[in-house]
């Protein structure tokens, strides 16, 4: 089947056509949106810890009360008459002590307001009235623990998490194509022994491997991923040197080798490109088993550290703040499985028995 005949029988399955769109989405929104969600990952609202989600913008009355009767105590003053309209405040507070109009700094420095300035005063200062912005928030997926925008986290988490897919997938994918190619082609002693090596690596236990490494490389998120990646090769491997030992039987491989083909030549010109289709066909369920195993890794803090974040990191809060805070958990849970569940039928809809991927 020719390659636009297979991509053709390849996008008449709906399944295949809702994983591409869910999987584009999640990427474009995961790229662009922190862009114009109005906050930066790491920005902590001291003012707006675990907030629910809501459409509607902060602040909300009790939020205004709260944060007045600190700035206040702080003032050393008292709130006699309060007006509030539409993105400002008009209050008269009273003290015993004339109030610097320095003082009304405090003000800024809050998440619920924004610059103060003294509209009338009386009583030499100690009796004023002020004039103070509303600072207009809005917190699609609530906030943290820590007073950090959800929905900007989530998507970040997103970049990590699809960026660890990718590229440890491109090592497992690298190092297992060479691995199982030169295994199978070469055969005999050599491929006793190649294949002995793999079965003494799948022996040992994934957590320790990646201990090990974080050991010897130090936490470094994107040393982290190619480690996972250097792990992850094992199933490529012997995939590629099942194809290779049934290709090299072929005619077109003697030929070439009867015209002097090198067999790097061989490995790289015939038995690489013919093993395309599992190769491809695994790869989709290699992605999210590693976005899996990465957020195994970060639930345990082995994986990324703050303020950068992940889905694994962003499930493990969550799941410690279940009972109060659901929406720690729902948020990346959803964006987590969603991915997990395209790249899957995606992974489906490629499989080479279907003939889709030839």
């Amino acid at each position: 089947m020719t390659a636009p005949a297979s991509l053709a029988k390849f996008l008449s399955r709906r399944a295949a056509r809702a994983s591409l769109v869910i999987l584009g989405s999640i990427t474009l929104l995961c790229i662009f949106g922190p862009l114009f969600s109005g906050h930066s990952y790491d920005r902590v609202y001291r003012d707006y810890v675990l907030v629910r989600p809501s459409l509607l913008a902060h602040p909300a009355a009790p939020e205004i009360s709260q944060a007045l009767d600190t700035i206040t105590r702080r003032l050393h003053a008292q709130i006699e008459l309060l007006r509030q309209g539409n993105d400002e405040l008009r209050l008269t507070v009273e003290s015993g002590n004339p109030i610097d109009p320095r003082a009304l700094r405090i003000f800024e420095r809050s998440d619920v307001f924004g610059p103060a300035e003294i509209a009338n005063s009386e009583r030499e200062g100690r009796r004023v009235a002020i004039d103070v912005a509303l600072k207009q928030k809005v917190f699609l997926f609530g906030t943290d623990a820590n007073g950090r925008d959800l929905f900007t986290r989530t998507l970040i988490a997103g970049r990590i998490s699809l960026a660890a897919g990718l590229l440890a997938s491109f090592v497992a994918l690298t190092i297992g194509v060479a691995y199982g190619a030169i295994a199978g082609y070469t055969g005999g002693r050599t491929d006793e022994l190649m294949m002995r090596t793999v079965e003494i690596i799948y022996a040992l236990p994934f957590i320790f491997l990646v201990i090990v490494l974080v050991m010897i490389f130090g936490r470094n998120f994107v040393l982290l991923f190619v480690a996972i990646g250097a792990v992850e090769w094992l199933d490529m491997a012997r995939i590629v040197r099942g194809q290779a030992l049934s290709i090299k039987q072929k005619e077109f491989v003697a030929a070439a080798e009867a015209l002097g083909a090198s067999p790097i030549a061989i490995l790289r010109r015939h038995i690489v490109p013919n093993a395309s289709a599992p190769i491809i066909a695994y790869l989709t369920i290699l992605i999210p088993r590693v976005i899996l195993l990465e957020s195994f890794v970060s639930f345990l803090g082995l994986g990324v550290q703050e303020p950068l974040t992940s889905w694994g990191v962003l499930v493990a809060d969550g799941a410690r703040n279940i009972q109060g805070s659901t929406h720690l958990l729902v948020f990346p849970a959803l964006f987590l499985g969603a991915t997990l569940g395209a790249l899957q039928s995606l992974g489906n809809a490629l499989h080479p028995g279907d003939g889709t991927a030839h």
